[in-house]
């Protein structure tokens, strides 16, 4: 439910805060205050079309903010959740948008800055607004399915039957693309088999490339390293002044500290490990020296050997591990080539099982769906009669898909609602219906019907009694005080026969102040309700008899509502 709507500098609204309590709410007052202007707020709070004028003179922003109780709705809190905007209080969801001058609207949920098109699915979860020029959410054809399906207990059907569509589509598209790749298997083969034997006569294997690099500097290099072994080899052994020779004369000279000093023992023992230390690593480089080779016929095929794993790698672009899965992956391809007449025949056989199953399934529940429809049909004109629209038709008209699109995600209907309140008149579709009083009663005895299983929390009535009054005024309060009892019912209405019965009551004004025009809305309280129900029935100046009247309406709403309760 809404539970406050704040608004600054938006229209002719200069700083509105209101509370709203749940069950049916009415605003009320004289033509031309700006009772359409809440209406204006609310959608664009949920992502209505947004225009420079609707900001305030003198003012560069309009602030609109709105705060839902968003526990009321399973299915708002799984939108919030799926999109990480819920809240650790997860009983609130604050709506905020912002209008600039200079273009830069901006929209939060939660705090959080939100696109657009968020918004606006938000909004078809929360709110539904009903007037002569608003588009409705019940106009739209797969809406109307969706309420058939709900109203006669079909979701499970459905369920089942969109799992089996999913499967069945999901294989066609396998097969699809199975059967285009046979179409050109033979260009693709001779392709594939080109390119491994490419790769496979190349003879990839991991890690070479970084062998033969140091193989190749090696042997580049050559004169190189067997001059600095031979030098370090010198320096170690052959020299007269060797390293070694050296380390000689060192363990001479510890050796005699030794015998006269204890305390030099561990010296000799440091001596003797460098000496076989420096001793190994001359060895070492002997022979190294001795194993370096000098082969330019090896350097000449290893670089062969390189410019064709680069030009491969450039011509694949993959490194040469790529190459390798890349051959893999085409003797892979090769094999399932030469065996695609029998995958396509067992993906055929599995497709069609799958499309008689979920024909099947679409069959069974387009039948309970035909018998909900009859029923659904009944409800609603029973309900139009009773708002003294007694040669109102009605009509949930199926259609099916073509022959070699049998179905879709929600089975093999169409479903449209169809609507005529003139006798001898065509039915025509819901959308094309003309009058706003027409299509908001019609509006009102679907929402009476479906009030059990529609989940929208909050609906809009804006001119609702258009063209009526007396008894279908009284009914139409009636059904909405009944609607206010599933969901929160909010009504623009110029009758005292529906704004009597409303739970809680608004009065829209309009004030000029100092060359200022201002539109204010203010709740009423009991006194405050029986005098604007009274100026509804008998203008500016009622007299005691209509005032009167209006006590005796109020009253016998109060009645109504007892008895509803």
């Amino acid at each position: 439910m809404l539970r406050e709507l704040r608004i600054s500098n938006f229209a002719l609204f200069d700083q509105l805060q209101l509370e709203f309590a749940p069950g049916f709410i009415v605003f009320t007052g004289e033509t031309g205050a700006g009772k359409s202007l809440v209406v204006d707020a609310l959608a664009l709070l949920l992502g209505g079309r947004a225009v420079g004028e609707q900001i305030r003179r003198d003012a560069e922003e309009a602030s609109l903010e709105a705060v839902f109780s968003a526990s009321t709705t399973l299915v708002v809190q799984n939108w919030l959740t799926s999109l990480d905007l819920a809240t650790s209080d997860r009983d609130e969801l604050l709506i905020r948008r912002v209008l600039s001058r200079s273009g830069r609207n901006r929209a939060y949920i939660n705090g959080t800055a939100t696109p657009l098109h968020q918004l606006q699915e938000l909004g078809q979860l929360l709110l539904d607004i009903h007037g002569q020029h608003d588009q409705q959410s019940l106009l739209v054809p797969r809406v109307q399915l969706d309420l058939v399906d709900a109203f006669g207990g079909l979701v499970p059907i459905r369920g089942d039957y969109e799992t089996a569509f999913r499967l069945w589509k999901t294989q066609q598209e396998e097969l699809d693309g199975l059967r285009e790749h046979s179409k050109n298997r033979a260009s693709r083969e001779e392709f594939l088999q080109f390119e491994s034997a490419e790769l496979t006569n190349a003879q990839l294997i991991a890690g070479e490339e970084d062998v033969l690099l140091q193989e190749y500097r090696r042997l580049q290099n050559s004169e190189t390293l067997s001059d600095l072994s031979n030098q370090a080899y010198a320096l170690l052994y052959e020299q007269e002044s060797s390293i070694l020779s050296h380390l000689q004369n060192l363990t001479r000279v510890i050796q005699e500290l030794k015998n006269i000093d204890h305390a030099a023992k561990p010296w000799s023992d440091m001596v003797e490990g460098a000496s076989a230390q420096m001793e190994e690593l001359a060895h070492t480089c002997r022979d190294y020296r001795e194993g370096i080779e000098h082969d330019p016929q090896r350097l000449g095929a290893i670089d062969e050997r390189l410019a064709l794993l680069q030009r491969l790698k450039k011509k694949y672009h993959e490194t040469l591990d790529g190459l390798i899965e890349k051959r893999d992956t085409i003797m892979t391809e090769l094999s399932q080539l030469s065996d695609l007449d029998h995958h396509l025949e067992a993906l055929e056989e599995r497709v069609k099982c799958s499309l008689q199953e979920a024909l099947k399934k679409a069959n069974a529940l387009s039948v309970a769906r035909k018998k909900v429809a009859q029923n659904l049909q009944q409800r609603v004109m029973k309900e139009l009669a009773d708002l003294k629209m007694e040669h109102t038709r009605f009509q949930v008209q199926f259609g099916e898909f073509s022959v070699e699109s049998p179905m879709s995600g929600t089975g093999m209907d169409r479903v449209e609602y169809l609507f005529c309140a003139n006798p001898g008149e065509p039915l025509q579709p819901l959308g094309r219906v003309a009058s706003g009083g027409e299509l908001s009663r019609l509006m009102l005895a679907m929402k009476t019907v479906l009030a059990d299983v529609d989940q929208v929390p909050v609906l809009v009535f804006d001119e609702i009694d258009t063209g009526v009054g007396g008894d279908v005024a009284a009914v139409m309060g009636q059904r909405l005080l009944a609607l206010g009892l599933s969901h929160q019912v909010f009504c623009l209405t110029h009758l005292p026969q529906i704004a009597s019965q409303g739970m809680q009551h608004f009065r829209v004004e309009k004030v000029v102040d100092h060359n200022r025009t201002t539109t204010s809305v203010v709740p009423l309280d009991p006194a405050e309700r029986k005098n604007e129900i009274a100026r509804m029935l008998g203008g500016d100046q009622p007299t005691d008899t209509v005032k009167k009247a209006a006590s005796e309406m109020l009253h016998l709403s109060k009645s109504v509502t007892r008895k509803k309760k």
